[in-house]
């Protein structure tokens, strides 16, 4: 395949399976008809140029490449330990009747490192989906800033804005604004809803209203109030927690304030912060000697530094952290504490929750 040189962006942009090619910054393309002139001068909305198929791939059927258009863009950041992981976006829809992919780069009035600005938007079921570690979140609305990155580097980190909202071309930049999106005829409006960013990961189906990612720290934050179910043989796993975190250095999904988790048996779980992996089949609660990791059913409770969690088997393990304890009260009236421990072990609890880590 034939491909452009990619200056500037570093980011790729793909037509159906078999189409990938770089995109220069400045590269323009057809677009709504353009502004009229007025002082500065607007930027058209920039949409990809149609790649020239070489002499040893022939061209797509043009009904086909039609119906399998779509966008991608991946922001790619580099970790202390060197490697990279990448962050994909992909515009699901086809059509401009269902969304838009634009991309608004810098003003001739604006500094030579002034970042790219992406608009994303698709109304149709596929939505906008943003792949991160192992979840993929759908959204209506997705707005990408990426720096410019020098000539030959493949890729860069950016900042991504999703939630529910609309984005549309304008017919002229409205006079009066001087904002970036104005100035190359685009609006955008956000509007987080309750629900509307979904995420699923394995079997688990979480929602809420608004995703933020920053380059600065490497961690995308979801908006809550979370909602949560996972599907199980014997019955759904369902909880909430106010926010989730997903720490791409470190590959860590967690759920953070308030966490509950409820089993269909009606095990109940608390914690601050519950670190979760679904392709594991575990959940780590992690307590605060404040506020200790818990877990109840019938009647007995277990608390401990830190609880794991089977997915599947729903069954608890308790280890203590460094200097914590573990408690334990039971439905027949007993209660046990255990002592300080220099680091962390198993709990010796009893039989009715499981002492084998999962």
């Amino acid at each position: 395949m034939k491909r452009l040189p990619a200056v500037g962006l570093g980011l790729t942009l793909m037509l159906g399976a078999a189409l990938t090619w770089g995109v220069n910054a400045q590269t323009t393309a057809p677009t709504p008809p353009p502004p009229t002139p007025v002082q500065p001068t607007p930027a058209q909305p920039t949409q990809p140029a149609e790649p020239q198929p070489t002499e040893t791939q022939p061209a797509p059927d043009t009904e086909s490449a039609a119906q399998s258009e779509n966008a991608t863009l991946e922001l790619v950041r580099k970790g202390d330990d060197g490697k990279e992981r990448r962050i994909r976006i992909v515009r699901t829809g086809t059509t401009d009747e269902t969304g838009i992919f634009t991309i608004c780069s810098r003003q001739d009035d604006e500094p030579e490192d002034a970042p790219t600005l992406l608009v994303f938007s698709e109304t149709g079921t596929g939505g906008i989906q943003i792949t991160i570690d192992q979840n993929v979140i759908r959204v209506p609305l997705a707005l990408v800033t990426q720096k410019d990155v020098p000539e030959g580097q493949e890729g860069s980190d950016g900042r991504i804005e999703a939630s529910a909202g609309t984005a549309r071309f304008l017919e002229n930049p409205p006079e009066g604004k001087t904002d970036r999106l104005s100035r190359c005829a685009v609006e955008a409006t956000s509007a987080p809803t309750q629900g509307t960013v979904r995420v699923t990961q394995g079997k688990t189906q979480l929602t809420g209203q608004k995703l933020v990612y920053d380059e600065s720290d490497g961690i995308a934050r979801i908006d809550g109030p979370i909602a949560f179910s996972r599907a199980n043989d014997d019955g759904p796993l369902t909880g909430s927690s106010q926010r989730i975190e997903v720490d791409v250095d470190d590959e860590k999904t967690i759920l953070v304030g308030n966490v509950v988790l409820t089993s269909k048996d009606g095990r109940v779980s608390k914690a601050g912060r519950v670190e979760y992996d679904d392709a594991a089949n575990v959940a780590r609660l992690i307590g605060t000697p404040e506020q200790p990791a818990e877990s109840v059913q019938n009647g007995d409770i277990l608390r401990a530094g830190v609880i794991l969690y089977d997915l599947d088997r729903n069954e608890v393990v308790a280890r203590k952290a460094a200097g914590g304890t573990i408690t334990g009260e039971f439905q027949d009236g007993e209660a046990g504490t255990g002592t300080p421990a220099a680091t962390p072990t198993e709990a010796p609890v009893r039989p009715t929750l499981p002492v084998n880590p999962p």
